[in-house]
């Protein structure tokens, strides 16, 4: 019988992994890690040197006998795995960087998962996915794939069409830090809301924040008038109490990259212009991160990773993992498929829903039509997803191109299309995928 629980972390390199093992310490005893394993690839290995000692560090203070593996080989860490969790970057920050500053060029907004950008890492994450669960099939066919890596919404899509996998989940840490904020405003607990979470991931609505069975949305939006909600890698710009309480939904942050695009894209143009997009300045900020994380005496999740925009991403990433082993049943807001659950999109669709979690996966609620209010700007994005899913599985550039160029957020065609040229030339060297198609 076996004893303790396999974990393998694709992309363990990442800054984001002391959170992940603070996550796992602290709910040891309900989830009895005791293999971890840490993957990266060849180019990330004195990172995963550096985080797997820290890592080391971590839990030989807390004192659980969990033992933390190093690997440049995913399938010697794959065999037996409970649970595989992916948050990896192909081309690194530097990938990103080029997504940001290469659209700005051609007066699109660069963004690590909107338009163009989020459209390349895309093209870049998804054939890696398919990689990862072919591995996975084979070694670990019993293993639950709890994907972080984005753009989540378009990975996510993606495996349900073309991945013949049904033990994949996709997380974000958007709706925990929505929760958190909906609690610190109604001064309740967080684990005593539940708010009900519909459409697409980094492009979902709020409809309901239930606190023991009471509604509690519209004072939520009666308290807006008085503290906003945003996050480290968006833009501050406020709701207005009147926008809202209209639109009768809470917003996603990211949001605001439709309802506030002039704003947002004046304020993006001004950090190009300066060259303090957020990639840039997520390069800094890992590069201070790193050089904190060598140090030896080094042995919690220092402070300053909360600056990097991954906050709470260890409880939900940890939390879905114990709900599934424990089969808690709880309720979590997750990227999985749609099955008449939401009946404005197709079937089979990749959706951000909150979801019973049990030891069989996400049970999602029921939201049946969307309000009328919402439904054509999810259903804009969706096909945008669904197309792109189409082209990445078909290798067809040309319908990658006609994607862009029908997203939302795509404001001449013409202008896309010089965006994607150069940008296929910046990310050769991480598109091979597609040669000769």
């Amino acid at each position: 019988m076996k004893q303790g629980l396999k974990v393998v972390t694709i992309g363990g390199g990442s800054s984001y992994t002391p959170e992940l093992i603070e996550g796992f310490i602290k709910r040891y005893d309900e989830l009895p890690i005791t293999d971890l394993w840490l993957v990266d690839i060849e180019e990330g290995k004195e990172k995963l040197d550096i985080v797997g000692n820290l890592s080391r560090r971590m839990v030989e203070k807390a004192g659980i006998p969990m033992t933390i593996h190093l690997t440049l080989n995913r399938r010697e860490a794959l065999p037996g795995a409970d649970f595989v969790t992916t948050q990896f970057r192909v081309g690194l920050l530097d990938a990103r960087i080029k997504d940001e500053r290469i659209p700005a060029k051609y007066n699109m907004l660069g963004q690590e998962t909107n338009g163009a950008g989020g459209l390349f890492k895309a093209l870049r994450t998804v054939p890696v996915i398919f990689d990862i669960i072919k591995d996975m099939k084979e070694l670990c066919d019993q293993a639950w794939l709890i994907n972080f890596t984005n753009p989540a919404g378009v990975v996510s899509e993606a495996v349900f069409r073309y991945g013949d996998f049904e033990r994949y989940i996709g997380v974000c840490n958007v709706p925990i830090n929505m929760n958190m904020h909906f609690a610190d405003q109604l001064h309740v607990k967080p684990s005593d809301l539940v708010p009900i979470f519909g459409g697409l991931n980094h492009l979902s609505f709020v409809f309901n924040v239930y606190h023991r069975k009471k509604d509690r949305l519209q004072e939520i939006f009666t308290l807006m008038k008085e503290k906003q909600m945003t996050m480290n890698n968006i833009d501050p710009l406020a709701w207005s109490y009147e926008f809202v309480h209209e639109l009768n939904a809470y917003p996603s942050p990211y949001l605001k990259y439709y309802y506030f695009y002039e704003e947002m894209f004046k304020k993006f143009m001004a950090s190009y212009e300066k060259h303090e997009t957020r990639a840039e300045l997520v390069k800094d900020i890992e590069t201070a991160l790193f050089k904190k994380y060598q140090d030896p005496n080094l042995k919690e999740k220092p402070e300053e990773l909360s600056k990097r925009g991954g906050a709470y991403y260890s409880d939900v990433a940890c939390s879905v993992i114990s709900s599934i082993h424990n089969d808690k049943r709880d309720y979590q807001v997750v990227n999985t498929i749609n099955n008449g659950h939401i009946t404005d999109l197709p079937d089979g669709c990749a959706i951000e829903i909150t979801c019973r979690i049990t030891k069989d996966g996400p049970i999602p609620v029921h939201i049946g039509k969307l309000p009328v209010q919402v439904r054509g700007l999810i259903q804009s994005v969706k096909a945008y997803e669904e197309m792109l899913a189409d082209a990445i599985y078909e290798k067809n550039l040309e319908k990658a191109l006609l994607a862009l160029q029908i997203h939302p957020l795509t404001h001449s065609s013409i202008q896309a299309k010089k965006a994607f040229d150069e940008l296929i030339e910046a990310h050769q060297p991480y598109l091979t995928y597609y040669e000769g198609k």
